[in-house]
């Protein structure tokens, strides 16, 4: 038996146990104390990024368009709204959305049965009519032979003329009824009137169309132009031939700051009454015409203009009132604190005020996994582009 003075009488072999007991506990709590040390060492450990083309791009000055918001939408100068001209059921629609059409093709075809009924009709009368008209003509010639050798009253002569001129008055009518007959047998063949594409398709097979009901929608795309809106307040700046920078939705790419560029061609003498805006018309430079009507679209119209570096938003890091931006410094990444000043509307960028130069290689686009100083590598093919 031992006596300890923290322990009291134990026998020996108990004693012995539970010094192991405690060499066992104090192992596993050295252990257990160095185990977040190394898991922290794991969680903390830099990964290195890999970057390419498309994601790099070096900050340089742009051309930053002051002027009146113009807001509005895409629309075609050149559109046809076919509407029926006849009431019918329709037959066949022979075109669908978004297929290209050239002039004099068949678009919608309508129930034709009773209007061949009264053409094959009035073509009927019509021989009729051609018929009376040579017998009154025939017998008009031979009383005046016979009037002028005295064998006929001038009374029977006048008789004559006036049976020819009313089968002349009853053939004139009996082609006219022809004509109207063909015409309404043609608007039962909807076609194009010019080279384009099938905007909008209103009426299927088994409509009943009434005279005026919209059947289908034909566009030209090469005519687009931007119709928009502009404050009156705004009216003083603004002249026919300035230049427009707008951007539209769904056709720019997110962080895309080249935009579409066009030129003012009409506007309205008059604001509206209600919203107290001016309509603008402006007319779009060939290759930014995109083929899709009715689109959103907003930007400025240029009444001066200056140039500034700009940076797009999907650049940009916020914390709070704190704007940042990733630059690539030597092989690390570097957060930088920037100043921002006003908002390019059309480029949906931002002018950089301060914290950036031109030069500088920035990351295209945010990401929240992202560290200050975490190392980068270049992929061999990587020359990143000037501007957004």
């Amino acid at each position: 038996m031992l006596r300890s003075p923290f322990l009291g009488h134990f026998p020996i072999a108990h004693y012995k146990l539970l010094s192991v007991a405690l060499c066992v506990g104090l192992s596993s709590a050295l252990v257990a104390c160095k185990k977040p040390d190394t898991e922290a060492g794991k969680t903390t450990e830099s990964v290195t990024l890999s970057l390419g083309n498309e994601d790099v791009l070096q900050l340089g000055a742009l051309e930053h368009g002051t002027g009146p918001v113009i807001t509005g939408s895409l629309q075609p100068e050149i559109r046809a709204d076919l509407r029926a001209e006849v009431a019918a059921m329709v037959m066949k629609v022979h075109k669908e959305n978004g297929e290209i059409v050239r002039k004099g093709d068949l678009l919608v075809s309508l129930d034709s049965s009773v209007l061949r009924d009264n053409l094959h009709s009035a073509e009927e009368s019509l021989r009729a009519a051609t018929q009376s008209l040579d017998g009154a003509e025939r017998q008009y010639q031979r009383i005046k032979s016979l009037q002028a050798q005295g064998m006929v009253s001038m009374q029977g002569l006048e008789e004559s003329e006036v049976k020819r001129n009313s089968a002349q008055s009853e053939f004139v009518a009996g082609k006219a009824r022809v004509a109207a007959a063909k015409q309404q047998l043609d608007r039962t063949e909807v076609r194009a009137p010019f080279h384009g594409v099938v905007s909008s398709r209103k009426a299927s097979a088994g409509d009943t169309a009434q005279i005026g009901k919209e059947l289908i929608q034909v566009i030209d795309p090469s005519s687009m132009r931007f119709e928009g809106q502009v404050s009156a307040d705004q009216m003083g700046s603004l002249k026919v031939g300035q230049r427009v920078n707008f951007r539209i939705n769904g056709i720019a790419q997110s962080g895309d700051l080249l935009g579409s560029r066009g030129t003012v061609k009409r506007i309205d003498g008059a604001a509206n009454p209600v919203t107290r805006q001016v309509s603008v018309i402006v007319e779009i430079n060939g290759k930014d015409r995109p083929p899709i009507v009715g689109l959103f679209a907003e930007g400025v119209i240029e009444t001066s203009s200056k140039s500034a570096l700009m940076i797009s938003e999907s650049s940009l890091r916020r914390e709070g009132d704190k704007v940042f931006a990733w630059v690539l410094d030597g092989n690390k990444i570097v957060k930088r604190n920037i100043q921002l000043g006003d908002r390019d509307t059309r480029l949906g960028a931002w002018v950089v005020n301060s914290g950036l130069t031109a030069g500088d290689k920035l990351l295209r686009t945010n990401s929240s996994s992202l560290k200050d100083g975490q190392t980068f590598t270049l992929r061999a093919d990587t020359g990143a582009k000037v501007g957004q």
